[in-house]
């Protein structure tokens, strides 16, 4: 596999594990009183197999996710926001033909790429300051022309008056991108040849014909056979900056072979994204919340969290997963090993294969899945990239 399948850079920036269902929890204590930051990435889950897989292969997509992670760190390390960083990372992610996001989309059952991503964030960036918290994110989906959706979902969030809306689809959105100069392509960019012969094997037709007007250069990287088979998976980021803002960003090319105009998890707040931050007020008794509202007492703790899914997205629709989560940790005062533990076994049990990355603003980090295998990357304060692919391999 040559270098054309990895992306360099994005284009747009100058465990304890368990087998069903794995989970990774990584917590670390500051030593002193410096801010911390830290990185989570996930590129897909439920459809790679060990047994279908070669060390080429495994390296190609170790590399993949260290590529995406090393974009995301060059942004906190500088001190930049976690919306950038987030961006930054689901962009290299977007731009590698390895992952279910992009350029590496698969197709509809019509042979179309129809695109999804999302932003949220915990609290506005202190970049925009003028962001209401009350705007939280954005989704998209129904794209077919926009190169990196993700960076999209961040322009819109960023420009409440273009688009005041929390989601927003197809021909309308990709107008608006043009507008702010986000980078348009012709929808022949994102095929490969690989995603083209699981769409047509999907569907139990022959492999060829390609789509009029298709060309394949050799040099491209299209000659590859993917570590995964029909994939249904995303790609996502969630990121801690040192201010403590946490964005969560996702993307994907949804389900092989999904019927036209379907919309999965990935865009639908609350189901395959959420970001949020709350007054942490559950630890204290109520006499000592009375009397606090008597003395007018705000100097209370802040508690954020950050989620991205990737699997079956329709099973994270019903669940409404993402949020879930957040609401044991926050209700239940779970960790979030056990809460995002918890969602993913109920996901499983109800058929919905998967995983999620979940941060919080204390710099723990869940990654739990219920399948063989689910791609995923962290990086922290010391640069040192930690990426898995298996459900029995722990970051290193």
């Amino acid at each position: 596999m040559g270098n054309a399948a990895l992306s360099s850079k994005p284009p747009w920036h100058t465990t304890l594990l368990t087998n069903s269902p794995a989970s990774t929890f990584l917590k670390t204590k500051s030593t002193n009183s410096k801010p911390r930051f830290v990185l989570v990435i996930h590129a897909g889950a439920g459809t790679m197999s060990r047994n279908d897989s070669t060390e080429t292969k495994r390296k190609a997509y170790h590399a993949g996710l260290r590529v995406a992670l090393e974009a995301g760190y060059k942004v906190l390390k500088e001190g930049g926001e976690a919306m950038d960083a987030a961006v930054a990372a689901v962009s290299a992610l977007e731009d590698n033909i390895l992952f279910n996001a992009g350029k590496g989309a698969v197709f509809n059952e019509d042979g179309k790429n129809e695109l999804e991503a999302s932003i949220m964030l915990s609290k506005p960036p202190s970049s925009h300051p003028s962001i209401h918290s009350s705007r939280r994110g954005l989704g998209l989906t129904l794209l077919t022309r926009i190169r990196n959706p993700c960076q999209l979902a961040r322009e819109l969030y960023i420009h409440p008056t273009v688009a005041p809306h929390a989601f927003l689809s197809g021909q309308k959105a990709e107008s608006i991108a043009e507008s702010l100069g986000i980078t348009l392509v012709d929808p022949s960019y994102f095929f490969t040849e690989a995603r083209w012969k699981q769409h047509r094997r999907g569907l139990g037709l022959p492999e060829k014909p390609y789509p009029p007007g298709t060309s394949i250069p050799i040099e491209d990287g299209n000659n590859w056979e993917p570590l995964d088979m029909l994939p249904t998976g995303t790609v996502g980021a969630v990121a801690l900056d040192v201010r403590g803002c946490i964005c969560a960003v996702t993307s994907t090319g949804g389900r092989t072979n999904k019927l036209v105009g379907r919309i999965g998890d990935t865009p639908v707040m609350s189901a395959g994204y959420w970001a949020e931050e709350w007054t942490d007020t559950a630890a204290a008794g109520w006499l000592k919340k009375a009397w606090n509202v008597i003395i007018g007492k705000t100097d209370v703790k802040k508690k954020a969290i950050g989620i991205s899914g990737t699997g079956d997205g329709d099973y994270f629709i019903r669940q409404a997963a993402a949020s879930t989560i957040a609401r044991r940790v926050q209700f239940l005062r779970e960790s979030i090993s056990t809460a995002s533990l918890k969602v993913v076994e109920d996901l499983r049990r109800d058929g919905g294969v998967g995983g999620v990355i979940v941060l919080d603003s204390e710099a723990n980090v869940a990654t739990p899945l219920n399948c063989e295998g689910m791609y995923r990357g962290l990086v922290r304060e010391d640069g040192l990239s930690k990426t898995a692919i298996f459900n029995d391999e722990v970051l290193e």
